[in-house]
């Protein structure tokens, strides 16, 4: 079998508050994305967001439609957006059209019946392809972004430990879209904290990825709301799932590139509502 997949389920607030580490974990980190030759995804309830990862080697990796979508194909009714992770360069084959991405390149796929392959161009360096998809009302066309291609914007200081390029990517001031947002964040030598003060935007739901990171060092992820916050500890190659009602801010032992993906009611970057580094709990 090539495609794993799971469902995740939402949580209320209050219940959340209750859970345990293993709890925790289980509900809300995904653990898995890269394994070779197969296709990992999970569709979660939070805005039917399907966050997955398809590692090609040997062979081309198919974009089932899973059983959750009822559908024909993957993009009937939705879109998506893809980022190489990997080192070695992939080929997304998307119905007729062929999109070569190098690392840290992404690409945009609007809805459709179409089949769409991920392949690897050099198996001994194979491309890692994390993706975020949403449910779509119109078929916006395929689009390659990069980073010169990017709303970039530098925030933070060595001071504080959060020194980053933001680079908005797959969002509505680049492309169309129809509720994905999706762009790539990279924090400078010497930082480890991103998204800090803290927020949540109660319309959105965020998917984050973090990468970039040396195989000895970890990150902790703080979810919650800001008077009932909550750890992950996570690895690189990992993702977190963040409820509409969550903050969503991690420091490190190391400075690493995270990728951000939201679905939800609208398309406002800027729909935040901002919590005090001294208020949160």
């Amino acid at each position: 079998m090539k495609t794993h997949y799971e469902l995740r389920y939402a949580a209320h607030p209050e219940d959340a508050k209750g859970y345990d580490t293993t709890r925790l974990r289980r509900d809300f980190l995904i653990e898995k994305l890269f394994v070779a030759d197969e296709v990992q995804m999970v569709y979660s309830m939070y805005d039917r967001m399907v966050v997955g990862g398809a590692m090609p080697v040997n062979e081309a990796l198919k974009l089932e439609a899973i059983d959750p979508l009822k559908a024909p194909f993957f993009t009937t009714r939705r879109e998506v957006g893809i980022y190489n992770v990997g080192k070695g360069d992939a080929l997304v084959h998307v119905g007729d059209q062929t999109f070569k991405l190098s690392f840290k390149e992404a690409l945009y796929i609007g809805s459709g019946d179409r089949d769409v392959l991920f392949e690897s161009t050099t198996p001994a360096q194979p491309a890692k392809l994390y993706f975020n998809s949403t449910t779509a009302h119109h078929q916006y066309p395929c689009r390659k972004v990069t980073k010169a291609d990017a709303i970039s914007v530098h925030m933070g200081s060595l001071e504080m430990s959060n020194e980053r390029t933001i680079n908005k990517m797959l969002v509505n001031q680049v492309l169309p879209t129809c509720q994905l947002q999706m762009g790539m964040t990279e924090l400078a030598t010497g930082s480890v904290w991103n998204t800090m003060p803290a927020h949540i935007h109660s319309r959105r739901m965020e998917a984050y990825f973090y990468f970039d990171l040396p195989e000895d060092q970890a990150i902790c992820h703080f979810m919650g709301e800001p008077q009932e916050t909550r750890h992950i500890w996570m690895k690189g190659d990992q993702a977190v799932l963040s409820p509409e009602w969550s903050i969503h801010s991690a420091a490190a032992t190391h400075n690493y590139t995270f990728i951000w993906g939201m679905g939800g009611e609208n398309l406002d970057y800027g729909d935040q509502d901002f919590s005090e580094i001294t208020d949160l709990r």
